[in-house]
């Protein structure tokens, strides 16, 4: 359990404060970040240190001081979690000799899906259940769910499923939708449009994808990323057509 703000640091600052000067301890971060994230917690932001994207000082008995830029670059950092779906190392590729925003531009959303295509030959991180969980904020029930309706495919283990970024994607988008009332098996239908697409362009592209010639084979995987994009594009114009229709009555 962690120890009292004011006991740990005389420099803590107020976390009423909506922004603060001096160094807060991890306790009075997750306080202050909480109020914009629900899912925000303790262990949380250790995850995200483990993971490197934030660097506190520590005191000489060892306890995290986060500076005023340390709580930018982690609110920037949930934000693109909740706002775009960002796995972590993409993340990690946006703040990367970036000076920190706390905020996103329209630029940055509408970049979005051509980000994302980019995940497309990449290898990824591989996280356990619990993992999943402190980084979507999603019920270890509901992701059991998911990948009994097929639409995350973690590998089983002797520690149990393990999960890649695209899988804590989709958990992640899951939940947000699981909080509007929409399930598990109504999510199927997603996967269902999913699968018909990777069909087509895997008719379209098949021959170039198992060449052995290295060359044919990067063009193949330049063309899927493209695609990746387009279909993206696509279909979300295509679901803000229809749901303005709807809309408008």
């Amino acid at each position: 359990m962690e120890v009292s703000d004011r006991r740990k640091s005389a420099e803590v600052a107020d976390p009423g404060k909506a922004r603060p000067r001096k160094a807060l301890t991890i306790g009075a971060v997750a306080t202050l970040l909480s109020k914009e994230f629900d899912d925000v917690s303790i262990s949380k932001i250790r995850y995200l240190e483990d993971q490197k994207l934030v660097t506190p000082r520590r005191t000489s008995g060892g306890y995290r001081l986060y500076s005023q830029a340390d709580v930018d670059r982690l609110s920037t950092i949930l934000r693109l979690q909740r706002d775009e779906f960002l796995p972590l190392r993409v993340i990690r590729q946006e703040l990367s000799g970036a000076p920190v925003v706390t905020g996103l531009s329209s630029g940055a959303s509408r970049s979005n899906s051509s980000r994302r295509a980019k995940l497309i030959g990449v290898a990824s991180s591989r996280l356990n259940l619990q993992e999943v969980v402190e980084e979507t904020g999603a019920a270890p029930e509901f992701v059991r769910e998911l990948a009994e309706f097929g639409l995350v495919d973690p590998t089983n283990e002797k520690g149990g499923p393990v999960f890649d970024e695209t899988d804590v994607e989709i958990v992640r988008a899951a939940n947000e939708l699981a909080r509007a009332g929409v399930g598990a098996r109504n999510l199927k239908l997603f996967k269902t449009s999913a699968d018909r697409e990777v069909q087509l362009i895997e008719a379209l592209l098949a021959p170039k994808l198992v060449s052995r010639n290295p060359q044919r084979r990067k063009e193949a995987v330049e063309t899927l990323e493209r695609m990746a994009s387009v279909l993206s594009e696509l279909k979300h114009a295509l679901l803000v057509r229809d749901l303005r229709r709807l809309a408008d009555g």
